[in-house]
């Protein structure tokens, strides 16, 4: 009989203290509690990880050996486990191949429906070609009206240059009479044309004149046959006389050959049997599915083999100060090396112009030939047999030269110095569509799948739901299946909120949020039942407009009779949820425990629960009482990156500036593209390549830009928070400074588990052995030498007030400020991980299991722990990812401390609490997408609450209650805040 429970008994994993919980099957569960507090260790570590294990175990010994094998936890047993399934924030794709088509395999689809139902066309002319046999094209002929004379013609030269005198003899010992040459006709038994061997000329052999009737069926049939044998499968068709409206090239005949000609009085068509434009004479590839695949070599563009983008010298990298002279404003050439001092000199004689004249004031042909190079001779070389100094090579510029170089350069050293003044750019053969030419020309209804590629998710809905009535009885049988799984795959993506991307936009610029959101989408796809999904915080990224859109497709995934499990913040998943498990109460050691399983107004009514208390009302992030005003602007001019629209936006300095808009509307390009990337081109003179944008006013007026991301502050597990925040120096200095070290002549560098000296080399200071299994997962034992302390035992005989290296090292944040609380050092420094809510976190915890949202955050204390002297711009992208509105109460005060010290703080968020909390808001908008990239409002959160047009302002109305409105207080669906019932 099923369970209808999941039973955890003796959870003992990470913090959990032994825990037993219930959580019910085919339903909905939220796992919350403060950041620390053991939800992933319950949710993840713990159920999925039992689930996925025992799933695995049931299979062969071979198949195993193919998958990735998990870690039995640390618990005694979990009862009523399904297979489980996890979707979590980690964007798994690090391949620039990867798209949002890709990934989603809508491009597999879009491949298949091409290959069988699109219709070629030349990628030069971009008319219509296609294979046809000698029957289809008999047919076609047949097909003119009756009595219309025709001329049935063997192309055997097309457009190349000689006198084919030699041609001629031959084709009249076949007994072929008549020809036509450049469009004239001529009878060789009585003249051969002259033709002038240095031009291109085309000859077609006519094979026969015939009128069009039912009896001339077999007459037309041998001529055609003869004419493709002839002509290598070409055949021309010429009608001298044409019947009034008979277009043999027009709309229906281009499906079985192509116009090539036309004069006053005749029509010339030219047929295939192969895939081929005979207009232009060029051959194209056999089309099949790989044909579209910009992973295949047979699809791929050649200039970029399929990546969209090539590297190239970049101008502005070349020439960073237009103000300077002449002689110094080339970056890569310095004017002391006599090599360029010689072209520069000569160049610049050539032209009449001084070194001395900035390069900004010249002739922008002056100024293109010094980048680009001459087709005239400009250099000079001297002859030293009679001193005569002459021009004698043109110039190849400074930009010509690097790129030369860079390619026939054998010296890593000279290709890195050159890759200094390179950017990505769009590849200019493809246009950044990453298809060769033959297959951007495949049809599907006049569109092609690079430009479907290049539609939003909701506009390819709207563009596949269309499709069917347009296509022919045939066309229509053979893509109905396919287009059901495109349209099917497309709903579901826009399900869950995802309808602004656009299907070739680069997976790796995905959010955590988005690229969860996207393996969602493909698990609605799967229609599977009986499932555990263990999902990671999904509302991330996602406005409040579009939060009821993702819950519903939460309770679609629950209805099909799966188990889900969500560790999540948000309020309003919690009042949609079946059950809520509220961990805690405190974080680290603190927490750990299941504080309250049950509704959401079980969670309400226990007091000792302080997610309950924000969802009651008993606590509340307040509304600050001013709002400071701006000490200057920021400008950004014509930023026009990705779907921005060409927008002029100013952010007030000396300020708490959120950046808010639904999904998609450009948040995070503004702040990535433009701002960042911007102010650290202009700043700091790096070969960073800011998106596409005219100016940014007013750099004058900040010192610093620093953007605070969610990237990992280590990549490997020898990082961790005491090391990246320089805590772990000054506890090596202590360690250092003791009695026995001193006698022992031990130096900080002693106490460093990264080199030899101190740590234990049976494991290389690493703490653990990994134990290869074959075909079980490789198994992570502690060091048998050390017992998993990381140090040897003379290194650990040495001890600061009782506690070794390895003790403090094990101390969570909370632990250490107690027991450093004589060293101002160490205790400023992990008062600010406190202060970002991160008091639970053990020094020596290994930087690879931190999340984005406490990677985020420790660069956030590490920033504070600098000098500050005021005038940075701080940039973050959703700091409040993973956090409880305890621990974002305590993050809204470190980033207004920020603000306080004379700093400007940008965030973009969802949030609403910490928008309410900022001094001006920039609202973009009014849609994701296309439909985006606009300045929809902007203000204090106040004035952005009274403006109708603002999907943020609306939902801020129920948080600000000193917001008066006329009328209904939200004319937007009801949005749950504290208190509802």
């Amino acid at each position: 009989m099923m369970k209808e429970f999941i039973e955890v008994r003796g959870a003992e994993e990470h913090n959990l203290k032994d825990i037993d919980v219930q959580i019910p099957r085919e339903s909905f569960t939220v796992v919350t509690g403060l950041s620390g507090s053991g939800k992933s260790s319950l949710a993840f570590e713990t159920i999925y990880a039992e689930g996925q294990r025992r799933y695995i175990e049931s299979l062969s010994a071979y198949a195993r050996n193919f998958l990735g094998q998990m870690d039995k936890p640390q618990v005694e047993t979990v009862e009523g486990l399904s297979p489980a399934i996890s979707i979590d924030q980690k964007n798994g794709a690090n391949n620039p191949r990867s798209t949002v088509g890709t990934v989603t395999e809508l491009h597999d689809y879009l491949r298949l429906l091409y290959a069988r139902v699109g219709t070629p066309h030349c990628p030069e002319c971009g008319r219509e070609v296609g294979e046809q046999s000698a029957q289809n094209m008999v047919r076609r002929i047949l097909e003119l009206p009756e009595g219309t004379r025709a001329k049935l013609a063997a192309p055997v030269v097309r457009d190349q240059k000689g006198a084919f005198a030699d041609l001629f003899d031959d084709l009249v010992a076949q007994g072929y009479a008549r020809v036509e040459v450049d469009g004239e006709e001529y009878d060789l038994t009585v003249e051969r044309p002259e033709l002038d061997e240095n031009y291109n000329h085309t000859v077609d052999v006519i094979v026969d004149r015939v009128k069009v009737s039912a009896e001339a069926r077999s007459r037309i049939t041998d001529s055609v046959e003869t004419a493709l044998s002839e002509a290598d499968g070409a055949l021309k068709v010429i009608l001298p006389d044409p019947p009034e409206g008979v277009e043999l090239g027009g709309a229906e005949a281009r499906a079985t050959g192509d116009l090539a000609g036309e004069d006053d009085d005749r029509l010339v068509v030219t047929f295939s049997e192969d895939l081929a434009c005979t207009h232009c004479g060029i051959d194209l590839p056999e089309i099949e599915t790989r044909s579209f695949s910009f992973n295949s070599p047979h699809g791929a563009c050649p200039a970029c083999d399929g990546i969209g983008v090539t590297k190239e010298v970049d101008e502005d990298l070349v020439v960073t100060d237009p103000s300077k002279p002449l002689r110094d404003v080339f970056e890569p050439w310095s004017y002391s090396r006599s090599y360029y001092r010689r072209q520069l000199d000569s160049v610049a004689a050539h032209f009449g112009v001084s070194l001395d004249t900035p390069f900004e004031e010249l002739d922008e042909e002056v100024r293109d030939a010094f980048l680009r190079g001459t087709d005239e001779d400009v250099l000079f070389k001297w002859n030293t047999k009679n001193g005569i100094r002459r021009k004698e090579h043109p110039f190849e510029g400074v930009i010509e030269n690097l790129e030369r170089r860079y390619v026939e350069t054998d010296s890593s050293r000279a290709r890195e110095h050159i890759e200094r003044y390179m950017a990505a750019t769009t590849c200019s053969a493809c246009d950044g569509t990453r298809l060769k030419p033959a297959s951007r020309a495949v049809l599907v209804d006049g569109t092609a799948i690079t430009e479907v590629n290049r539609l939003s998710i909701g506009d390819a809905l709207s563009h596949f739901e269309h499709l069917e009535a347009d296509l022919t009885d045939r066309e229509r049988t053979i893509a109905e299946e396919i287009l059901k799984e495109i349209r099917a795959r497309l709903g579901f993506m826009c399900e869950v909120g995802l309808d602004y991307l656009t299907l070739d936009r680069e997976a790796t610029t995905l959010s955590g949020g988005e690229s969860q959101r996207i393996r969602l989408a493909t698990q609605i796809g799967s229609g599977l039942v009986g499932v555990l999904y263990v999902l990671d915080e999904p509302s991330i990224g996602l406005h409040q407009r579009d939060n009821d859109r993702l819950l519903n497709t939460l309770e679609e995934l629950r209805d099909l009779g799966n188990t889900l499990i969500v560790v999540e913040h948000d309020t309003e998943t919690m009042y949609r949820a079946d059950t809520v498990v509220d961990m805690g109460p405190g974080p680290g050691k603190r927490g750990g425990e299941v504080v309250v399983n049950g509704d959401v107004e079980e969670v309400m009514a226990t007091e000792a629960s302080i997610t309950g208390d924000y969802l009651a009302g008993r606590k509340q992030i307040p509304v600050p009482e001013e709002r400071r005003e701006p000490t200057g602007a920021l400008t950004v001019r014509g930023a026009r990156q990705h779907n921005l629209r060409d927008l002029d936006v100013t952010v007030p300095l000396g300020t708490f500036v959120a950046i808010t808009g639904v999904s998609g509307s450009g948040k995070s390009t503004l702040l990535h593209e433009i701002l960042y990337k911007g102010l650290v081109r202009r700043m700091n003179d790096t070969d960073v390549t800011p998106g596409d944008h005219d100016d940014i006013e007013g750099i004058e007026e900040i010192e610093n830009v620093r953007l605070i991301d969610q990237s990992p502050i280590g990549r490997t597990p020898r990082s961790n928070p005491a090391t990246y925040t320089g805590v772990f120096d000054y506890v090596r200095d202590l360690f250092a400074e003791t009695k026995l070290s001193k006698q022992r002549g031990y130096e900080p560098g002693r106490f460093s588990f990264n080199v030899k000296g101190g740590r234990c080399e049976e494991c290389g200071g690493q703490g653990t052995v990994k134990i290869e299994m074959n075909f079980l997962s490789d198994v992570y034992v502690p060091c048998e030498e050390c017992d998993g302390r990381r140090y040897n035992d003379e290194t650990l005989d040495v001890t600061y007030r009782g506690k070794t290296i390895a003790d403090v090292l094990a101390m969570d944040v909370d632990e250490a400020h107690a027991f450093f609380e004589s060293h101002t050092g160490i205790r400023r420094r992990l008062q600010l991980l406190k202060d970002v809510g991160l008091g639970y976190m053990r020094l020596g915890q290994p930087s690879t299991t931190l999340s984005g949202g406490e990677a985020q955050r420790i660069k956030l204390a590490e920033e504070l722990g600098k000098k500050d002297t005021g005038d940075t711009l701080y940039l973050l992208d959703e700091p409040t990812t993973g956090l409880h509105s305890e621990d974002e109460r305590k993050l809204i005060d470190v980033l207004q401390r920020l603000v306080d010290n004379g700093n400007t703080v940008v965030v973009v968020e969802h949030e609403l609490d910490l928008v309410k909390n900022a001094d001006r808001v920039i609202d973009l908008g009014p849609e994701g997408g296309e439909n985006g990239g606009r300045v929809v409002a902007q203000g204090t959160p106040e004035e952005l609450a009274q403006d109708d047009d603002s999907y943020t302002g609306r939902y801020l109305r129920d948080l600000l209650p000193t917001v008066e409105l006329e009328g209904p207080r939200a004319d937007r669906p009801a949005a749950r805040v504290a208190g509802d019932d």
